[in-house]
């Protein structure tokens, strides 16, 4: 069995790099939370918009048929909230199934940050869930997403979902500070470690990465 040592000067600069970016990343992370405004203000939705807040245009579809006949809409639920029924993962996120006013039951990507609920209060009052749209695919065929979004009720259509979510995304402040300052931790160190070493090998304390070989004249009697 063959035992590999890492160099001594690769070792100290790994170590270097890494106690430098836990520094750069502390920095970061103070100055993060500033910058958390200007970053959902970015990625808001604006109203009306795909996965954006329904206002007072925005076509109120009370059954299948309606949704069918328009190209956007938005559901209100009465004294109910979206996340009382049940959910199945598909693909990259979550559908909730919903009950349309017609009884009618369907699953939705929903925004939740774009939900609006009336009195301000979740557990009772109307739900007005963001503008949305169909979408055509074939969810039957997903057996384990089934299994999870119709644990409670059986899915009245499953040739479709609404879509009322959007690209846009927005992550709670803690998530958008932990997740930066990991990329930028991780950039950095690519960055910082091949620096360093490059600095101290110009500077005579570490040995080039790679050697240069000088080529021998052959010797000849």
């Amino acid at each position: 069995m063959r035992y590999y040592k890492i160099r001594f000067d690769i070792w100290i600069c790994f170590v270097l790099s890494f106690l430098l970016t836990l520094g750069l990343g502390k920095g970061l992370e103070r100055l993060l939370p500033l910058r958390y405004d200007a970053y959902v203000k970015k990625n808001t939705v604006a109203d009306g918009e795909i996965g954006g807040k329904a206002n007072q245009s925005t076509f109120q579809a009370q059954n299948v048929e309606d949704m069918l006949s328009h190209d956007t809409f938005t559901v209100v639920l009465t004294e109910g909230e979206y996340r009382d029924g049940s959910s199945g993962f598909y693909r990259t996120g979550y559908l909730y199934a919903i009950t349309l006013p017609s009884g009618e039951r369907v699953a939705a990507c929903i925004n939740g940050l774009a939900v609006q609920y009336e009195n301000h209060d979740t557990n009772s009052g109307d739900s007005i869930l963001p503008v949305g749209k169909i979408v055509y695919e074939d969810l039957a065929s997903n057996e384990r997403f089934m299994d999870e979004i119709e644990e409670k009720e059986k899915l009245s259509y499953a040739n479709f979902y609404i879509d009322m979510s959007s690209k846009k995304m927005i992550m709670s402040e803690d998530n958008y500070v932990e997740t930066t300052t990991a990329i930028f931790r991780i950039i950095a160190l690519i960055i910082l470690f091949p620096l360093i070493h490059s600095i101290g090998a110009k500077i005579g304390i570490f040995p080039r990465f790679f050697a240069s070989k000088e080529k021998r004249k052959p010797e000849w009697k």
